[in-house]
């Protein structure tokens, strides 16, 4: 997991100063400076694992000699008792890392877990599962990871990486042709991407010829006659689907040769996976 830059270490740390603070002063009152230990992280639920090493970089961060040995590895799947990871060290630093290292743990395998159950729904179709913008901020990099964690793929990053034109700017720039215009005459070489509402805007937005076409919250049988009409007129666009998916629908949508469906919930809505650390007897 090649995420664990100085941005998020400086995460890491804001996370611990907001939970420390001053002083763990439970710890500090009943746990000896000298006692060391070993806690175990076990699941409580059934789903996909990731965040190991931002686990492991919360407790040496709190103590470098605290000793974080993986059982099980990012992308596992893991069911209600099993040992995600051992721990041995000061049971003082332990027990003051525990909530930030649970608190990661959770909400990125939660993402994970939540990804998987989309990507085996369009199972033995072609399409790709995206991730979006709509992130926790600051846990961007961290939330993506997870998604790729759980078999899913990443769309653009931010605002630098791609151009991804939607209804605010079309209204900005005074229509589809006239947007992808603009955009081509400026950033030829960066991926253009359009979202369009409707069959009409499918066919205004074919003729300016963009990378790809997003069909932004259309009914099925309007999917179906759009990647028709797209596939018949430019098979080099790429076609994403997007808006109102969940796990209920992603198979229909998938189903109309779309190449890649969107989906907000993986991020902005996953719930956690639930996980816990109990200390051990030596």
């Amino acid at each position: 997991m090649k995420i664990l830059d100085s941005n998020i270490k400086c995460l890491i740390q804001l996370a611990l100063s907001e939970d420390i603070g001053r002083g763990d002063i439970t710890s500090d009152a009943l746990v000896e400076d000298i006692l060391t230990g070993k806690a175990v992280i076990v699941a409580k639920d059934v789903g996909i694992l990731a965040g190991l090493e931002v686990a492991k970089t919360v407790f040496q961060m709190v103590n470098p000699k605290i000793i974080f040995s993986s059982l099980i590895e990012d992308g596992e799947k893991i069911k209600k008792g099993d040992k995600v990871a051992l721990i041995q060290g000061k049971v003082k630093s332990i027990l003051s890392a525990e909530r930030t290292v649970l608190n990661f743990l959770q909400r990125l395998s939660g993402i994970a877990t939540l990804t998987s159950k989309y990507v085996e729904k369009v199972k033995g179709t072609k399409v790709k599962i995206l991730d979006t913008r709509k992130t926790t901020p600051g846990l961007r990099i961290l939330e993506k990871y997870a998604v790729k964690t759980g078999g899913g793929e990443n769309h653009r990053m931010g605002l630098f990486d791609m151009i991804l034109i939607k209804d605010n700017h079309i209204k900005a720039a005074g229509g589809i042709s006239e947007a992808i215009k603009i955009a081509k005459s400026k950033y030829g070489k960066k991926t253009i991407e359009v979202e369009v509402r409707n069959l009409n805007e499918v066919k205004e937005a074919i003729e300016s010829k963009p990378d790809w076409i997003m069909l932004d919250n259309m009914k099925i049988e309007d999917m179906k006659k759009a990647v028709r009409i797209i596939r018949s007129t430019n098979s080099h666009i790429k076609i994403e689907a997007s808006g109102g998916v969940n796990l209920g629908n992603v198979r229909k949508i998938a189903l109309t040769k779309v190449d890649f469906i969107s989906v907000g919930a993986l991020t902005h809505s996953a719930p956690a996976l639930d996980l816990s650390l109990i200390l051990v007897e030596s």
